[in-house]
């Protein structure tokens, strides 16, 4: 869309500017972790000589380091913030992080929002409603896969099952998921890799776990599966793109009403079942009816199908983001001139 973008992060082993695609990557120094945090003194310096070169400045959130950055190097040009998720895990550091934060999104010019619902329901993007928008995160559209890869997969797991694919991590319900399985007996097969390694459901029959898979190999066990399972049952689940590719693959969906943006990927009743967070009996309430209803499997999967077309396509999100540029730089320029 004519947007020069580069990215700022930080590495451990900082190389000279890298091109990704058509993305210019500039490297700070990591200097250490704290609280999942990545701290660097160079980020300072990097980002005053980047910055003075854009038109927009975009900043994603929560990164406490950014915070700083902003509001010591104190930019010139416009700026927005993608604000992911709530500080949800660390609770105490997030009330001392609490008064820093709120001057970071007080300064800047735009807050973004990835769905109504993360917008309805955070405490703190109500605080900034009235400079916040919302643009539904958007992915292109999937590559078929390969006869050859699944029919692979095919004979490694079977077909019509119940497919769960992310990484494993705490907040992602799965030991809820697990107990649904032993209660149904219904198939699943879990696909991800954890923070730590460990090999769950290896103790249920029903249960597949296949560990860290390729792209086209999930476009093959979506192919495959009956439904998509999500059983993440805390807010740091903010979005779920997980269920934006089941909903492309035209797939219905099982997810837990944690007031995030899953219930907006899928719309109960519609794309697939929302159950209550953090209950097993009600998983298995939900696979098993999904896999007793062929007709309602067929249309939630139609309607998943068409909520992606209508709403998370990338090039929807690309433009919802292309437009709040254009008017922020014409805002700047209109207060330069004034």
């Amino acid at each position: 869309m004519g947007v020069d973008s580069s990215v700022l992060t930080l590495s451990s082993d900082p190389k000279a500017i890298l091109q990704v695609e058509n993305h210019k990557v500039h490297q700070a120094n990591l200097d250490f972790y704290l609280a999942s945090t990545g701290f660097s003194v160079s980020l300072f310096k990097k980002f005053s000589k980047i910055s003075e070169q854009a038109d927009v400045i975009h900043y994603h959130f929560p990164w406490p380091m950014i915070d700083l950055v902003h509001l010591l190097c104190r930019p010139s040009k416009p700026t927005i913030v993608t604000y992911h998720s709530d500080i949800v895990k660390q609770r105490f550091l997030g009330k001392l992080y609490a008064p820093l934060m709120h001057l970071f999104l007080g300064s800047v010019d735009k807050i973004v929002a990835t769905s109504p619902n993360y917008l309805e329901t955070s405490k703190v993007l109500q605080r900034w409603e009235a400079k916040t928008t919302v643009v539904p995160i958007g992915i292109d559209e999937r590559i078929p896969p390969d006869e050859t890869i699944l029919n692979r997969w095919r004979g490694r797991v079977g077909d019509n099952f119940f497919l769960f694919v992310g990484a494993l991590r705490y907040y992602k319900g799965l030991s809820y998921l697990l107990e649904a399985a032993r209660a149904t007996g219904l198939p699943v097969v879990i696909a991800g890799k954890g923070e730590s390694d460990f090999h769950i459901g290896d103790a249920l029959p029903n249960v597949h776990f296949v560990g860290e898979i390729t792209d086209s190999d999930k476009e093959a066990l979506l192919s495959l599966c009956r439904a998509f399972v999500f059983p993440s049952h805390l807010r740091s689940e903010a979005f779920g793109v997980a269920l934006l590719e089941a909903a492309r693959a035209g797939k219905p969906m099982i997810s837990c009403e944690i007031g995030t943006g899953t219930s907006y990927v899928n719309k109960d009743g519609e794309t697939g079942i929302v159950v209550p967070p953090a209950s097993s009996e009600a998983l298995a309430d939900a696979m098993k009816t999904l896999a007793g209803e062929h007709d309602l499997v067929e249309r939630f999967g139609v309607a998943a199908r068409q909520r992606y077309e209508t709403l998370f396509r990338a090039e929807d999100m690309c433009a919802g983001y292309y437009d709040i540029y254009a008017q922020l730089i014409a805002d700047h320029r209109q207060k330069k001139t004034s």
